[in-house]
């Protein structure tokens, strides 16, 4: 899902590309004006998908003028969109094989388009070449140091290796930490941090220091409903996964989660999230810690429970009728 909507995108772009030399008198050669007519076929085949037919018109294209940097790094992104990764068949192979070729000319034509590099770096990772990958985000890094977002993009290629090589570890954490410093004020950068130490190995200490950004986000904007349901979940993870902990501290972490549930709900009581949130943290935690409480926490869940299946329900209806508007119009 995350390709197609990635290639969506990418085909929009391809809108707006200049496929003409820049002198008048270049505008006029037929072997311009045929890269052009199949370079605009290729876009087509493109956006509709139809990534065997777009790499012909791709290769056409170029036949007819080598130059054209974005043909280069469409035909790689056509062949990249039909390679699978982990997948080792000989054709498999071959796609990889063509699409780092063609990716790695338009990179040879234009070494600083931040595009090119991050279409190269991402075929890479697909293939889980690390060191060829991390070579092409740090020179994103390197053309703008002062873009924020691609500390975000570096920090989460690292993140999906921390299982297999646990010295990206670090390299990951302080690519977070850049993203923070880069713009401190931003409540955004808190929550990639907190997000990142919940994606590792399960163990209290993540999801305590996961917890601290979380903390440090409501900080920055302590009326984010948003925000205080992440905490909740987080404090109801530590204490349901965590079951080999004294009781005591499975118990002051689960009214943690209650309290940061409740205050979701008390910013934006149609939110339905933080409702269903609730009737989890009543019934598999609360109750079991506390079974003289346990029919008061089985009733307060079934409520919250009842509380966001109304809401979900009203929220499809909206959607609903707003579409059937729509149709009106």
């Amino acid at each position: 899902m995350f390709q197609k909507r990635a290639n969506v995108v990418l085909a929009t772009l391809l809108a707006f590309v200049v496929i003409f030399a820049s002198t008048g008198c270049e505008k006029l050669k037929v072997s311009n004006l045929k890269a052009n007519y199949y370079f605009s076929q290729a876009n087509r085949y493109f956006t509709d998908q139809m990534y065997r037919r777009a790499i012909a018109d791709y290769e056409r294209a170029l036949a007819s003028n080598p130059g054209l940097t974005q043909a280069y790094r469409f035909l790689g992104e056509s062949y990249k969109s039909l390679y699978k990764p982990g997948d080792t068949s000989a054709d498999n192979k071959e796609k990889a094989e063509k699409a780092l070729a063609a990716m790695n000319k338009a990179y040879e034509i234009e070494p600083n388009n931040k595009e090119v590099i991050y279409s190269l770096g991402d075929m890479y990772d697909k293939m889980r070449k690390f060191d060829e990958a991390e070579k092409m985000y740090l020179r994103i890094l390197e053309l703008e140091p002062g873009n924020m977002g691609n500390y975000y993009v570096v920090a989460e290629f690292y993140k999906r290796y921390v299982n297999d090589k646990p010295e990206v570890k670090a390299k990951a954490e302080s690519m977070y930490l850049k993203r923070i410093e880069a713009d401190p004020e931003n409540p955004q950068g808190y929550a990639y941090m907190a997000n990142y130490f919940e994606s590792q190995d399960p163990t209290p200490e993540n999801y305590d220091r996961a917890n601290e950004y979380w903390d440090k986000r409501i900080q920055l904007d302590p009326n984010s409903a948003e925000a205080w349901l992440a905490k909740g979940v987080n404090r109801w993870s530590r204490s349901y996964r965590f079951q080999n902990l004294a009781q005591e501290e499975r118990l002051r972490t689960a009214l943690d989660s209650l309290k940061a549930l409740q205050k979701a709900n008390e910013l934006d009581a149609n939110y339905p999230e933080p409702y269903s949130w609730l009737s989890v943290i009543y019934q598999s935690v609360l109750a079991k810690l506390e079974p003289e409480k346990e029919a008061r926490y089985t009733a307060e869940g079934a409520r919250a429970l009842e509380r966001f299946q109304d809401l979900r329900k009203r929220a499809a209806e909206r959607k609903k009728l707003e579409e059937e508007l729509k149709k009106t119009k």
